[in-house]
């Protein structure tokens, strides 16, 4: 236990009984405080359907598939992957994965204790019925990886053959996202698929929408009340990773309830009063919790940046505007912004610097920054803040002030744009007004524009749009397939064009050179060969600038109230359980491993 729990530990013990008096006014449902773990920042709105199979479920703690690690509380995948260090480890699955030499083809054992919530066995059949269905309705499954899988086929009742889709040369299109699928998508019972699709006539999109409410899981939890304030999972203690070859335990808490708020200061008024024991959003300065008001709360680490911090907020040069297409112009105003104001005010420091860790396409995890030769690259890297080194190149390149007015021109033309990013979202608006104080400090005309992120949306995603000249976004985090995946969202030239884009290279940026290394780096498995291919991009990328991070960002934050519940995970205590809301990916292990502060 570090020094903030053990300061904080005496008004915890006060806390929890006053808390065991007392209900949430949100609380419409009393549960036991001492079988409960609450949480905050997931859950917006009712849960919509319960649907694994289905699209805009709006049901965070059951139906989140993410590449990160899926939350499995309800339904589960093959395998969990921890971020801490790229590691997947089996949950249906037994033992590793398997590639042929040729990684056409991998072979995956299912454990043969694990189990349905009707008691029935989980078998290689509703693992191709999942991916069968994937593909015959169009779900998030099938939209993430039916371009990289072919076919699933099952050997025998408890072992899977998954083939990469290939291409023209008869080379596995990209095996990094097939290593995805197996921590990413929820494994469904065959039965209730041919349930479902029975009973909405094999319309795809009444299957997309099916309510679900009959659904079967194999998981450790399932629905249990679910309305407009709250979502309560109930523990299924008949769950089958109790057996000796899983957990061999249930998890501790009984009730996992999500409240919903009406926003994040709600949320975090609730943590601080310890009515929430996990929360998933960013609070300002949260160090002042513990050290100021000597709340039991803590974070994954005792000192700043207190998360592990996996993306990294994005400004994009759109490419549709003349001025950005200036290379020159774009690396000016990167050198010339103050990150180190955004880190500290937008971010309250809860981000490494750029002097800390040096801009690439690399998150701050020691396994990603491995990846890539840092001298070879150091004389392209910037920390920020630098307006005479901005205004030199802008001089040097012939662009300048030729009217007296103040601001200078390019092609004759006065250079004005815009930064731009959701309203509301207050650290991004932060970080956006001091990009356009960067321009304001080198000659650039930059003003800020903060459209509602109803419509903001549908800009940003548009290919087309010469709207936004410079505005935000978040890559990915982690995952098997990363850092491959957020290269391909800064520089995929397959991306430019898509229209309704989510994907990725929102600014729509072209580079011949890095479109052959991003084909390259997912069949390459010579560690020296990758690292030259990782190295040369981020070259690429450095010299280019089509975006230029802002700031380090977890994907999950992970912040605790430690009144009720402990033992959760901490950057101390070589577990190697991640940070991540004791519900994603291997980050589930922590709910088998919390302890009551008051037994």
């Amino acid at each position: 236990m570090n020094t903030r729990k053990l300061v904080s530990l005496v008004i915890a013990l006060a806390m929890v009984m006053t808390m065991c008096l007392s209900a949430s006014a949100e609380t419409v449902t009393e549960l036991p405080r001492n079988e409960s773990l609450y949480f905050a920042g997931q859950q917006w709105g009712a849960v919509a359907t319960w649907n694994p199979i289905g699209v805009n479920q709006n049901n965070a703690m059951a139906c989140t598939a993410q590449a990160i690690g899926s939350r499995t509380l309800m339904f589960e995948t093959l395998y969990m992957y921890n971020f801490m260090d790229g590691s997947m480890t089996p949950l249906l699955a037994d033992g590793d994965y398997a590639w042929n030499d040729g990684m056409t083809e991998m072979t995956v054992k299912l454990n043969k204790a694990a189990k349905w919530s009707d008691g029935t066995a989980i078998t290689s059949a509703d693992v191709v019925a999942t991916w069968d269905i994937a593909n015959k309705i169009g779900n998030g499954t099938a939209t993430n990886y039916a371009a990289f899988i072919s076919a699933i086929e099952a050997v025998d009742d408890n072992t899977i053959l998954i083939k990469s889709a290939l291409t023209e040369a008869g080379a596995p299109v990209n095996p990094l996202k097939v290593v995805e699928f197996l921590g990413n998508a929820f494994i469904v019972q065959k039965a209730w698929i041919e349930t479902v699709a029975a009973r909405n006539n094999d319309d795809a999109t009444a299957i997309l929408n099916d309510k679900a409410d009959d659904v079967v899981w194999s998981g450790p939890y399932t629905k249990y009340i679910s309305n407009d304030q709250q979502v309560v999972l109930i523990r299924d203690d008949n769950y089958w990773g109790q057996d000796a070859s899983m957990w061999g335990k249930l998890p501790v808490p009984k009730y996992i309830v999500h409240t919903i708020f009406a926003d994040n200061a709600a949320g975090e008024t609730a943590l601080k009063a310890g009515e929430i024991d996990v929360c998933q959003q960013f609070i300002g300065n949260i160090q002042d919790l513990w050290l100021k008001d000597g709340l039991p709360i803590s974070t994954y680490m005792e000192e700043a940046p207190y998360q592990v911090c996996l993306t990294m907020p994005t400004a994009f040069f759109n490419q549709n505007i003349a001025a950005c297409q200036n290379v020159t112009l774009r690396k000016a105003i990167a050198l010339a912004v103050d990150y180190d104001s955004i880190i500290a005010n937008a971010m309250t420091n809860q981000s490494p610097t750029f002097t800390d860790v040096p801009r690439s396409l690399m998150n701050p995890t020691e396994g990603e920054q491995a990846l890539y030769d840092h001298d070879a690259v150091k004389d392209l890297q910037w920390a920020g803040n630098d307006i005479e080194g901005a205004i030199k190149l802008l001089d040097e390149a012939g662009i300048v002030d030729t009217d007296g007015d103040g601001w200078r021109e390019l092609d004759g033309e006065k250079i004005t744009l815009n930064a731009c990013c959701p309203n509301g979202w207050t650290d991004w608006q932060a970080s956006m007004e001091i990009v356009a104080d960067a321009g304001k400090n080198i000659g650039v005309d930059i003003t800020t524009l903060y459209p509602e992120w109803s419509v903001y949306q549908t800009v940003f995603t548009n290919p087309s749009q010469t709207e936004y000249a410079i505005f935000m976004y978040s890559p990915d985090g982690a995952g098997p397939a990363q850092p491959w995946g957020r290269i391909r969202q800064f520089m995929g030239g397959d991306l430019v064009g898509v229209e309704n884009n989510w994907t990725g290279n929102w600014g729509q940026y072209t580079n011949a050179r890095a479109d052959e290394i991003l084909a390259a780096i997912p069949v390459t498995t010579d560690e020296a060969e990758l690292k030259a291919l990782y190295t040369e991009a981020v070259e690429i990328y450095l010299t280019e600038v089509p975006s230029f991070s802002l700031m380090y960002r977890p994907a999950v934050f992970h912040e605790v109230n430690e009144s009720v519940w402990t033992n959760y995970p901490d950057a101390t205590d070589g577990r190697n359980i991640p940070p991540a809301d004791c519900t994603d990916g291997y980050g589930i292990a922590a709910l088998y491993e919390l302890e009551l502060v008051n037994p």
